[in-house]
């Protein structure tokens, strides 16, 4: 049995991605993370030239050209830059985070970068306010000043400071994606059993899994890869220019659905045990954002001829599955 399918206008269909063949050169803040790599290893495997901008404590896709600065220190992230001496067709901030990393930003590739994308999140919309399915615009944006709360409010004060600053010929975009899976993270999209290095273990032993809510919220998780080739082409678009964007995969399913599907793979049965929602809450006000309905509408990326992302979520998890169970075999 796949995915039950829910009556929301155009969320199936798919563009096909237009970079053309210009090589391009790409930089990343960040690099070794599980979008940054995914956007790094995309854009290798699609001959541009990419360089990485890490502290130097992890691993790197193949391929790329790894700078080592920390984007704290003064001065630092804007020396080794400059060291460079390149033109950047595209710029990519995966990390960005507060108000100050993307004044960092904009004072450092104002002058050197055609183009800046910054990943926020779907967490910036209130959870208590969203609409079904939820546009890029709101009435109501995320507030709080601990966990998720708080991270979705500082990424929409990053957000703003783009919208609001001197800019000058680079341009920029900015998405918003969901749950974020493939085979570089932890399995799970639910509160408590989100990102869980254990999940395979608990299945495979039979545990009954908690889920808040029971896991009926609603969810479209996007694949890493999708949202790579998404990335990359706002290049030679000048449509993404000045816009922000929802990102979500095609496939909208209940969050026990998510884990059904982990299960059926694994060739066992799943058990969910009921999490009040009210009793967890109470515990975790701060993790509201994921204790909601979480459905987008894309049609403003699709309007602008960016790349739509395409995968399954069958197919994905399968992909995300194969991938950690391939990792515990090296």
């Amino acid at each position: 049995m796949g995915p039950k399918s829910y009556d929301v206008p155009h969320q199936q269909e798919s563009a096909t991605l237009n970079i053309g063949t210009h090589i391009m050169n790409l930089l990343i803040i960040g690099g070794s993370g599980h979008v940054s790599g995914a956007i790094a290893s995309a854009a290798v495997a699609a001959h541009h030239a990419v360089w990485t901008v890490t502290r130097g404590n992890r691993p790197l896709s193949s391929g790329v050209t790894s700078l080592i600065a920390d984007r704290k220190a003064p001065g630092a992230l804007a020396k080794i830059v400059a060291d460079q001496n390149q033109t950047w067709d595209l710029v990519v901030d995966c990390i960005g985070y507060d108000e100050p990393d993307v004044r960092q930003d904009i004072e450092v590739f104002r002058a050197c970068a055609r183009h800046l994308v910054f990943i926020s999140t779907d967490f910036v919309y209130d959870p208590i306010h969203r609409r079904f399915p939820q546009p890029e615009t709101a009435d109501h944006w995320a507030s709080g000043h601990s966990g998720s709360l708080n991270y979705g409010r500082c990424k929409r004060l990053c957000e703003l400071a783009l919208i609001d600053g001197d800019t000058g010929a680079m341009g920029w975009t900015v998405f918003r994606p969901c749950h974020i899976y493939g085979p570089t993270s932890e399995l799970g999209c639910l509160p408590l059993h989100g990102r869980d290095p254990k999940l395979i273990d608990r299945l495979r032993a039979g545990e009954t899994l908690r889920l808040v809510g029971g896991g009926r919220f609603l969810q479209q998780p996007i694949l890493a890869s999708d949202l790579a080739q998404t990335v990359l082409s706002v290049v030679g678009n000048p449509k993404s220019k000045g816009r922000i964007f929802n990102l979500a995969g095609p496939d909208i399913l209940e969050s026990r659905e998510y884990y059904r599907i982990v299960a059926e793979t694994l060739g066992v049965e799943l058990k969910v045990q009921e999490v009040s929602i009210a009793d967890y809450l109470a515990e975790q006000p701060d993790q509201l954002p994921f204790i909601c309905h979480r459905i987008y509408d894309l049609s403003q990326l699709r309007a602008c001829g960016l790349s739509v992302p395409s995968t399954p979520i069958i197919t994905g998890l399968r992909q995300h599955l194969a991938g950690l169970l391939a990792k515990r075999n090296e």
